[in-house]
């Protein structure tokens, strides 16, 4: 059994707090510390992302509030020697786990350190290259959308893919987790194109993925089959009068490109300018596919098996091609309704209501969705310290964070692997005709078990 009632019940039984999250500087450590189970907290509670580090630090608070909860050993990363000295310090005083840093660069800062002990770090980061054994990302992280995505797409019908990204660290790591997802579910080998952020980048580099010219040739035949077969005895060829003009055939749309479904992640202007070639290069916006979705991948032990496709317009037609994007569009959906139809992959924002209002009662301010992740994280630990064994100092085995139900978190279902990567249950939302983002294929409310 997941531990749903754990997770979601400490913040109501955490003892009062403040008015808002903002906190002073490093409180000193607990004067009773039992060694090995206090938690290190590594944020940054000063510096340019202090704001961020004590939303998170007031969430960890909320959540490891109680008078049986484990201590807490709080290190600002921002303050001399970064995070690489913070963790240091929590080896140093005997911490038992480690929840943070905040960014990437901080993890690697602090895991080379705490590679020297067997404490495990559970960091902010969505950088999934930073994960091994001893170190988690929690970050809701690329890989996780993508395989959402492409299991979907496949349970649709989808067969080709392609992606168009950015050429940055977030567009990278989509295009090697649809690689990856490819190769896994048994698909074609995607095509991958990345652009810079010129607009000449992305006309020319869509304008090429999509196959444009050789469509648009491909098309012509059958507008001249349209001309009828004296059409060009039209014209007298002595007198060199017109003898009946002739209608001019409508001009034939292109064929499909080469691909089903198209991978994005582009945001702000970009993904304006990129919605703009798609527009222009008629691979959106053309009529749907007539019918309902196809079956799903077959089962079997040669690839996993896909979930539910998720529901259809109600007309029946499928999009010739289904764009997926990034879990970022879920922040201005309602600006998104010329790429109607479009899937991303997101937790569902229903699952943290209740975190939301507790949140709010405490603080008086909205929490981040980084709160979240702290929130988890520290709840995650406390459940596994209130369950420790009577002879062990804590709970914070290996065996324990990485049970293979996981964890029922404020953003669902969770669970983190032994090579140091989170696996998360999300959903898929679509993008409405006047923008926003409504869920097609809701999350499973547990994870998947994976295929040996």
């Amino acid at each position: 059994m997941m531990l749903a009632a754990s997770l979601a019940g400490l913040a109501a039984c955490a003892g009062p707090e403040g008015t808002g999250p903002a906190t002073t500087a490093t409180p000193a450590a607990p004067a009773a510390i039992v060694p090995g189970r206090t938690v290190g907290v590594l944020l940054p509670l000063s510096g340019g992302n202090a704001r961020l580090g004590q939303a998170m630090l007031a969430a960890t608070r909320m959540a490891l509030g109680a008078p049986t909860a484990p201590p807490l050993d709080i290190r600002d990363t921002a303050a001399a020697g970064g995070a690489g000295a913070a963790a240091q310090a929590a080896l140093a005083a005997g911490d038992g786990v480690i929840l943070g840093p905040l960014t990437a660069a901080e993890t690697a800062q602090a895991a080379t350190v705490t590679a020297t002990g067997s404490v495990p770090m559970l960091a902010f980061t969505s950088d999934v290259s930073l994960g091994r054994p001893g170190v988690w990302t929690l970050g809701i992280a690329p890989d996780q959308q993508v395989e959402r995505m492409v299991a979907a797409a496949q349970a649709e019908g989808r067969q080709h893919f392609a992606a168009f990204l950015p050429e940055t660290a977030l567009g990278r790591a989509m295009g090697r987790a649809l690689v990856q997802n490819c190769a896994a579910r048994g698909l074609a080998a995607p095509q991958v194109v990345y652009h810079t952020d010129s607009p000449a980048s992305i006309t020319q580099g869509l304008k090429t993925l999509s196959n444009y010219d050789m469509r648009m040739m491909a098309a012509q035949p059958a507008a001249q089959a349209a001309l009828p077969p004296d059409a060009a005895a039209a014209v007298d060829p002595v007198g060199g009068a017109v003898q009946q003009a002739q209608p001019t055939p409508a001009p034939s749309p292109p064929g499909p490109p080469p691909f089903d479904a198209l991978l994005l992640a582009d945001t702000g202007l970009q993904l304006a300018a990129v919605i703009d070639a798609l527009q222009s290069f008629q691979v959106i916006g053309v009529a749907p596919v007539p019918g309902t979705a196809t079956a799903a991948a077959a089962d079997g032990a040669a690839a996993p098996a896909a979930p539910s496709a998720p529901a259809q317009p109600a007309n029946g037609g499928l999009p010739p091609v289904r764009i997926l994007g990034t879990a970022l569009w879920a922040s201005f959906a309602g600006k998104l309704g010329s790429l109607q139809g479009a899937w991303y992959a997101a937790p569902d924002p229903a699952a943290r209501q209740r975190f939301v209002q507790l949140y709010m009662a405490r603080y008086h301010t909205m929490p981040t969705p980084l709160s979240d992740l702290a929130y988890d994280a520290s709840a995650l630990v406390g459940a596994l310290d209130r369950g420790r064994a009577a002879d062990r100092p804590n709970g914070y085995t290996v065996e324990a964070l990485t049970r293979p139900d996981g964890f029922s978190g404020v953003d669902g279902v969770f669970g983190l692997t032994p090579d140091g990567h989170t696996r998360r249950d999300l959903a898929i939302f679509q993008i409405q005709p006047t923008g926003g983002g409504r869920i097609v294929s809701p999350a499973a409310g547990r994870l998947a078990r994976e295929q040996s």
